[in-house]
């Protein structure tokens, strides 16, 4: 453990990813609370620019968009984290059973996964969203997490595969352990590092693909996230009339977490591939 730690110390790659996501994730948890209005007080005219009294100006309903910033910041991670630990659990669940088990439940459940592979998720995700009548966050990121975890399940599938034959499980096998026995204490141990780096792809996918669905409407009611802030900028154009403030900031804000989270998985994948780490 104490190896891994100094290794991932020493990955650029980890520490400019952490230091960046570490500001976004203070800047969407604390921000809203020493925010000194509600995201959805009015603090200007339409469209206003930047000035003292909103220093992103205001978006095209008079309403503080740094306010909205912070507030749609920590909604869209809330998000991407319930999405992210949905879909890992649900892929890292299903392959390591099909893995582990081989034969007719592997080929049984990888089958539904290939399935589902080639069904386009945002087709899913749209249809989902369409038939959910009240779209929190929390249930928002659930949908995102219940379509996006074949390919999760595809990879741990392959993981599990290879280690079901090592020495050490067969070791288990002898002393008397049980099948979830041997799952939890001598398959899933060894795959960690890849279950975090699985889980990194799905938290910056649903925060994406939260984006995706409220630019087209289908976002969390009642609620601002960064996607929900892109959509009201687009429906009242502007980007035509040069508003940038409505648009920018979010924009920009997506940019950098779904960089810093690419960052941290590059700097995972670094510590835990020695081809890499050698180069």
């Amino acid at each position: 453990m104490g190896e891994v730690l100094i290794l991932v110390l020493r990955s650029r790659r980890f520490i400019i990813g952490a230091v960046l996501f570490l500001a976004v994730l203070t800047f969407g948890v604390i921000g809203p609370r020493v925010a000194d209005r509600d995201p959805f007080q009015m603090a200007g005219g339409l469209f206003d620019p930047p000035s003292d009294k909103a220093i992103l100006g205001t978006d095209n309903l008079g309403r503080d968009v740094f306010v909205q910033l912070m507030y749609g910041t920590g909604t869209s991670l809330l998000i991407g984290c319930v999405a992210g630990v949905v879909a890992t659990t649900i892929g890292v669940t299903v392959g390591t059973i099909a893995g582990f088990k081989g034969g007719f439940i592997d080929e049984l459940l990888m089958g539904v996964t290939n399935i589902l592979i080639t069904i386009p998720s945002i087709v899913v995700l749209i249809l989902l969203s369409v038939a959910i009548k009240s779209r929190s966050a929390v249930v928002m990121g659930v949908i995102i997490g219940v379509t996006s975890w074949p390919w999760t399940a595809r990879a741990v599938r392959a993981q599990t595969s290879s280690l079901k034959i090592r020495e050490h499980v067969d070791l288990a096998r002898i002393s008397g352990y049980t099948t979830a026995e041997l799952i939890v204490k001598e398959i899933l141990p060894y795959m960690l590092s890849y279950i975090f780096m699985a889980f990194i792809l799905q938290f910056s996918g649903g925060i994406t693909n939260e984006a995706t669905l409220s630019m087209l409407g289908l976002g969390p009611f009642q609620t601002i996230s960064l996607g929900v802030m892109l959509h009201w900028a687009l429906l009242w154009e502007a980007v035509r009339t040069g508003a940038w403030w409505a648009f920018v900031p979010p924009v920009l804000f997506l940019a950098v977490t779904s960089f810093s989270l690419m960052l941290i998985n590059a700097g995972m994948d670094e510590v835990f591939n020695p081809r890499l780490r050698k180069s």
